[in-house]
């Protein structure tokens, strides 16, 4: 019998904590360091705020998490400095005018600054806390706040430093399977108005896209300021300028979806088994490991698809053999296939055509 779906529920969710499990005990651990070089180095009563600036540091997608804490360092020290400006100038009398006014310096500041949204809270944050508590507090929010990113550093940047090529592939193949599923629902529903079939999976893979692009920029980050994944850098900007081609394979993908459910019902036949071959490529791509022979030898079923579609007259089968033809020469460039090679490849009906070197 299949599993229920309470049973489906249960394991999709075990699935997601047990990815996290390791950087929510890396939090913990580094939250109580925190804590304790704060108490060993300075003389104040409770250094609360050197595990909340480390958690607040770590708790972000593993790539930014170095990123993340000089963005809170810079906040505190924004707020912290126009708070006391304020106190100096204004004091406790002027309560909540004061508050006011040293938020909206801190914010426009931190706007200015950075503009991130982590930065301008801290920096409000700061600005608050400094008004209130007056001077000592101040000084004491910031020696807690560089204890607190030092620990994060230590823990992201030296210690647990998360593999740059892993952290893009995790988002690529999230993106990847969304693709096949997305050219299966096509390759299935004919005669449908697309404004219907798509608006949903458009969103969903507008998001994928863009949590691509993040990872993308926070694995050249990591390659860049981490001690141990620089030797990596050649592999990692190669990988960083195959995955900008993957948003071009998703609008690939729609141009296929849309001619698929917009032809009827009695058409079906070379262009769904090109979407469904497709599809297969996607989901082999996206479950093997990102080395070079597995992606060759999904790069060669890619080319087949397109060279088994067959060369019929009429502008409607022109315009599906351009929209395969799309499709399979961004997957190869995604793969690692020089643009040149790949566009070769799919104009000559060459699945066996030599493709350059595929990033190691």
């Amino acid at each position: 019998m299949g599993e229920g779906p309470g049973k489906k529920i249960l394991a999709g969710t075990w699935q997601r904590t047990r990815g996290q499990l390791w950087p929510v005990a890396q939090q913990a651990v580094a939250c109580g360091l925190s804590w304790w070089v704060a108490r060993l180095l300075f003389d104040h009563h409770v250094p609360l705020f050197a595990p909340i600036a480390t958690l607040v540091a770590l708790n972000t997608q593993l790539g930014g998490r170095g990123t993340n804490a000089v963005r809170v360092v810079l906040g505190v020290v924004c707020g912290v400095l126009i708070g006391q400006a304020a106190y100096m100038a204004l004091g406790h009398a002027a309560g909540a005018v004061a508050v006011g006014c040293a938020v909206l310096v801190a914010l426009l500041a931190a706007l200015a600054l950075d503009g991130e949204r982590v930065t301008m809270a801290q920096a409000g944050v700061s600005a608050v806390i400094a008004v209130a508590s007056g001077r000592p507090a101040g000084a004491e929010r910031v020696q807690d706040v560089l204890v607190g990113a030092a620990v994060a550093l230590l823990f992201s940047q030296m210690l647990f430093p998360v593999h740059p090529l892993k952290l893009l592939r995790g988002a690529e193949t999230a993106a990847l399977r969304r693709l096949a599923g997305l050219l299966r629902l096509g390759s299935q529903v004919h005669g449908n108005d697309p404004e219907e079939l798509l608006p949903a999976e458009s969103r969903a893979l507008s998001q994928l896209l863009h949590d691509v692009d993040q990872a993308r920029t926070d694995m050249v980050g990591v390659a860049r300021r981490t001690p141990r994944w620089r030797v990596h850098r050649s592999s990692v900007q190669a990988m960083s300028r195959a995955a900008l081609r993957l948003g071009m394979l998703g609008n690939s993908c729609l141009l296929l979806v849309r001619l698929a459910a917009e032809s009827a019902p009695e058409t079906e036949g070379p262009l769904d088994a090109a979407i469904d071959a497709l599809a297969d490529v996607l989901e082999a791509y996206a479950a093997t490991e990102p080395a070079a022979p597995a992606r060759r030898r999904c790069v060669r079923s890619a080319l087949a698809v397109a060279a088994r579609f067959p060369a019929e007259p009429g502008a409607h089968h022109a315009a599906e053999r351009l929209a395969v033809g799309l499709a399979v020469r961004d997957l190869l460039v995604v793969a690692g296939v020089p643009m040149t090679d790949a566009e070769r490849a799919v104009r000559e009906h060459a699945p066996d055509a030599p493709l350059g070197s595929l990033y190691g």
